[in-house]
């Protein structure tokens, strides 16, 4: 026989005192978290301010800052996002309150290709981050590991060189674009992975191609990020999802051919190089029952290997520009070599605008 238990009337009147004494109380704290937040320009539900974004959001913030402050709130669909643009303002995050915005966002592209933030570059500041910096400080970029690769820095160097010497006497155009990512590929390469670039699938234009891949789908954010529930069809349909996921598995099966590379048994060496370096610390680990340091932490850090080395080409292209006379290819106008930014209006420069120009003589 079932029993029914009736709930008495005077019960629900006991508990809506407090239940509502509890929504005043976080009505309240919401208010005033709202009054302590920066000022920000009205917005749409689901959007945000993304509507106020034009396709130069350097310019939007510039118009918005102007009317809304130095310290501007932006909600780019759920993502809050701060705007500084003064000098002070400025001054105060990098320098006052560095510790608060020293992490990068964390975005599902950077994500996915570090291994889920394994690395340095994309990692938030934390103990791992701090056990990451040392690892690559004192065993990857010492002053004994650093000079002990200046022969290869040397050859690669002196490969270009001739390689130029040589078109300035036959008055031949050279692609300084393709010259110098070949110079980072063929450096990086030989110090970090122990491979001949000319001799890997990454080759040249391949070379090139998946490093702008690669910094498309880490700086940039997916519409699921700015979108919750609906955003997903957007990278669908945009077909963002599918090249994030493409560039990890080309990216994922490079790194994991060059460790089992330097895993074979009988593997001829003149010098460990970074990988070498990397296996021994996760070796060293292992062997005491720690496993803070694993096969994904060396694949991250090999993807900011693979980067960081791309952010040196406009130094060493502006060193080729002074140390050579250079003339235009026949056809070529000034005007189409322009790739400064023009104030206020747009940015103009683009790595992927082949730079080709013709060697005249060398400074001896």
């Amino acid at each position: 026989m079932a029993l029914i238990y009736a709930v008495p009337l005077w019960l629900p009147l006991i508990l809506l005192p407090p239940l509502l004494l509890l929504f005043m109380k976080k009505m309240k704290a919401v208010r005033q978290s709202e009054q302590l937040l920066p000022p920000s320009p009205p917005g749409l539900p689901i959007l945000g301010n993304l509507h106020q974004i034009s396709s130069l959001p350097h310019q939007s913030m510039c118009h918005l800052s102007k009317k809304y402050g130095p310290v501007m709130l932006l909600r780019l669909g759920q993502i809050p996002t701060l705007v500084i643009s003064s000098a002070e303002a400025a001054k105060e995050v990098l320098k006052v309150h560095d510790l608060a915005f020293c992490s990068r966002p964390l975005l599902s592209g950077a994500g996915r290709l570090t291994y889920n933030y394994l690395d340095i570059a994309f990692s938030p500041y934390s103990d791992h981050w701090r056990n990451m910096r040392k690892i690559v400080t004192l065993e990857l970029f010492s002053l004994k590991k650093v000079q002990s690769f200046r022969f290869i820095r040397e050859e690669e160097v002196g490969f270009l060189v001739n390689s130029l010497s040589e078109s300035s006497a036959l008055a031949a155009p050279v692609d300084l674009t393709q010259k110098v990512y070949a110079l980072v590929a063929s450096i990086t390469f030989r110090m970090a992975y122990g491979l001949d670039y000319r001799g890997t699938n990454f080759d040249r234009d391949r070379f090139h191609e998946v490093v702008h891949d690669t910094e498309a789908v880490v700086g940039s954010i997916s519409a699921d990020e700015y979108i919750p529930y609906l955003g997903w069809i957007v990278d669908w349909l945009t077909g963002h999802r599918a090249r994030m996921e493409r560039v990890f598995h080309e990216l994922d099966t490079f790194f994991q051919h060059a460790i089992d590379n330097h895993l074979q048994p009988g593997r001829i060496k003149h010098q460990d190089d970074m990988i070498d370096v990397l296996l021994t610390i996760e070796k060293e680990q292992t062997e005491v029952g720690a496993s803070q340091f694993t096969r994904d932490n060396i694949k991250a850090i090999l993807l900011n290997l693979f980067l960081g080395g791309v952010d040196t080409i406009e130094i060493i292209l502006s060193n080729l520009l002074y140390c050579f006379d250079w003339i235009l290819p026949n056809g070529l106008q000034k005007e189409d070599m322009n790739m400064e930014e023009k104030a206020g209006v747009s940015l103009a420069p683009c790595k992927k605008t082949p730079v080709i120009l013709v060697p005249v003589s060398y400074l001896q």
